[in-house]
């Protein structure tokens, strides 16, 4: 059982008087009871939960806490995916419910929980369409995204996906150019959806991996450049967030009664031992956004992070680091372009994993 002990509770709440949302980036049938998520709600401000496939793999694979529901459902005839995406509704709209409160205080910004469709969707546009409205009516919450990867083929299926109502989490964002397809699919969909008489309050939000910049090219930069990457992409993105925010076709959107689509900031645990646990989650605040963090490293920030700068809206250092980068050689289109293959290739594997975990399971 995790134990919240000797935590500088105040350090987290200081985020959310910063107007930055603290999220959970994990999901296990033992946090929720435990009581565990519901303490990190009312002691460490958390106000919302992301899942994904390599989450649910470990979760499932490493506890016997599903064991007796997926024996249950295998005889009942359910196998697979169905049967796993039962679990995890299960477990997610608990979440869900422990968060509405959060939800409704936010008049329908916040308190969210986030299951993925099938990674094996990543390239299939009619199919993620499909699977994300069929997840959604079996969720039957308010307050549940469904995760859809910023792919070219899911470009399409978010954009049809908030048109039919549905709250889209973007995943697998990597870059500013990646952020502004994801916005450009959402803003068209609520257009769409004003012109044909439609209530525009639709939730998304653009989730951009951050850390995984910093380990892609920890071995072919000088040791002045290591760990400073992922941050410069994210202060471009937050520039480009906010000048969105402030622009004309936005703005006639928001008067409409249209949700800004949020930027979160994913992937935040630390990868190099040799820098600070919370380094991402320092560097990172800024309002209007929210921080998605591994379990780890939100009890590390609420032991002893600190809250200082906030991030300007014009993204600070980001160009000047940005072009410290370029005059290394490292090509950030192109590598944000194989992170994003890379990132939908390692949640198919874990996708198959969770599979194989599943059927061994089912007896």
């Amino acid at each position: 059982m995790t134990s919240i002990t000797d935590t500088n509770i105040n350090v987290t709440r200081q985020l959310h008087d910063r107007g930055q949302s603290l999220w959970l980036d994990n999901i296990t049938r033992e946090l929720l009871q435990s009581g565990t998520l519901q303490r990190y709600i009312s002691e460490l401000s958390v106000t919302g939960l992301t899942s994904n496939p390599t989450i649910f793999d470990h979760a499932i694979r490493n506890s016997g806490y599903y064991d007796a529901a997926i024996a249950e459902k295998a005889r009942a005839g359910k196998h697979g995916e169905a049967l796993f995406f039962e679990l995890a509704l299960e477990d997610l709209c608990q979440a869900a419910d422990l968060l509405l409160p959060v939800h409704v205080d936010s008049a329908g910004v916040d308190g969210f929980v986030s299951l993925e469709v099938s990674p094996l969707l990543a390239d299939d546009s009619a199919g993620t369409i499909v699977a994300a409205r069929h997840l959604h009516r079996q969720a039957q919450r308010t307050n549940l995204f469904i995760k859809i990867p910023g792919t070219a083929a899911g470009l399409v299926a978010i954009e049809e996906s908030v048109f039919a109502g549905v709250p889209v989490n973007v995943t697998l964002l990597f870059s500013p150019e990646h952020y502004l397809a994801a916005a450009e699919a959402y803003m068209h969909a609520i257009e769409r959806r004003l012109a044909n008489g439609l209530d525009p309050a639709v939730a998304c939000v653009a989730s951009l991996f951050v850390s995984r910049w910093d380990v892609a090219i920890k071995d072919t930069v000088v040791p002045a450049l290591r760990n400073r990457l992922g941050i410069a992409i994210g202060k471009r993105t937050y520039r480009f967030y906010r000048e969105l925010l402030a622009s004309p076709r936005w703005q006639k959107l928001a008067s409409a009664g249209a949700i800004p689509q949020r930027l979160l900031w994913a992937s935040t645990g630390t990868k190099d031992a040799s820098v600070a646990d919370t380094m991402y989650v320092e560097a990172l605040v800024a309002p209007a956004t929210i921080n998605t963090i591994p379990e780890q490293t939100l009890l590390a920030f609420a032991d002893h992070g600190k809250v200082s700068e906030v991030m300007p809206p014009d993204g600070g250092d980001a160009e000047q680091v940005l072009a410290d980068f370029n005059r290394a050689g490292v090509d950030i289109r192109m590598l944000a372009a194989r992170l994003q293959l890379e990132g939908a290739a390692s949640f198919t594997k874990s996708w198959q994993q969770l599979m194989d975990c599943i059927v061994e399971k089912e007896g």
